[in-house]
């Protein structure tokens, strides 16, 4: 398998296919999940004469199962060594939920020839968690509920999200993928519990306001508006106001893995965006 190995010893697995001398994009995959879960785009993509490039999160899918590190500054400077190592130059980001945190930390702090353009789905910037500064957010106890549910039984806890709110399966009339669902539970039973764990306070309590701010590249952030996971009105509405050179598309009724369920929607905007 390929690798890098960060410099605090973790192995973080990528896969890198297509021209080594084409335009690289960087797919960045959400909570508790693997870069395959990209498969459907990186296909696409490399159809298209792209290089496509996707890693597993420290802790998830293939890299090491750590129990340090999982925060959202780590994620980022691990991106920012998996760039260096491929010699990424002019490289599209595009991130999944908790994946667009993580793009959004790494762009903004990003050497500069790196980044081209960033793409935000369903992403939880600026931050998901209710505070004074963030009344509309959710309150901490749901994320707490997420830290029992998978202590007490993460294999049916894994069962259940994308069974119902992850891919809008819940929605009567859904047409319900068995796959999905199994390869959801497979990609999340393959990284580690700890840092699965960690997580969760990394995407839902990480202010990442600063960081959209800071972004002077062009950024297409995709949202859902049945979005159960992450609520569009406290994530995409919001990050649009705070990014230099953002363009926002809403697709009403689709849910939080909209480009799982809908590639057939999703894959043409993210190609016009690349070309244009």
């Amino acid at each position: 398998m390929a690798t890098i190995t960060t410099r605090d010893g973790t192995n973080i697995f990528y896969k890198d296919w297509g021209p080594k001398d084409a335009q690289p994009i960087v797919f960045h995959h959400g909570w508790p999940l693997s870069g395959d879960d990209w498969d459907n785009q990186m296909l696409f993509f490399l159809a298209n004469g792209y290089r496509v490039i996707a890693h597993d999160r420290r802790g998830h899918g293939r890299s090491d199962q750590t129990d340090t590190g999982n925060n959202m500054d780590t994620y980022a400077a691990d991106v920012a060594e998996l760039a260096s190592a491929l010699d990424l130059k002019n490289a599209i980001h595009i991130g999944h939920s908790t994946g667009g945190g993580e793009v959004a930390r790494y762009v903004a702090r990003a050497e500069k020839g790196r980044v081209a353009k960033a793409v935000l789905i369903a992403a939880v910037p600026p931050v998901m968690v209710r505070s004074e500064k963030n009344p509309e957010g959710l309150p901490i106890e749901v994320f707490d509920g997420f830290r029992a549910a998978l202590a007490a039984n993460r294999a049916q806890f894994y069962i259940d999200i994308p069974t119902g709110p992850f891919y809008g399966f819940n929605r009567e009339g859904a047409e319900i993928s068995q796959g999905l669902i199994d390869n959801w539970w497979r990609q999340g039973m393959a990284g580690g519990a700890k840092a699965q764990y960690d997580c969760i306070a990394a995407f839902s309590e990480t202010d990442f306001t600063e960081d959209l701010k800071a972004i002077t590249v062009p950024v297409l952030v995709l949202h859902g508006e049945d979005d159960q996971v992450v609520p569009i009105a406290d994530s995409a509405l919001k990050s649009i106001d705070l990014l230099q050179n953002g363009t926002l598309k809403t697709y009403p009724g689709l849910p939080h893995g909209l480009f799982a369920t809908n590639p057939d929607i999703i894959n043409p905007e993210l190609l016009a965006f690349a070309k244009a």
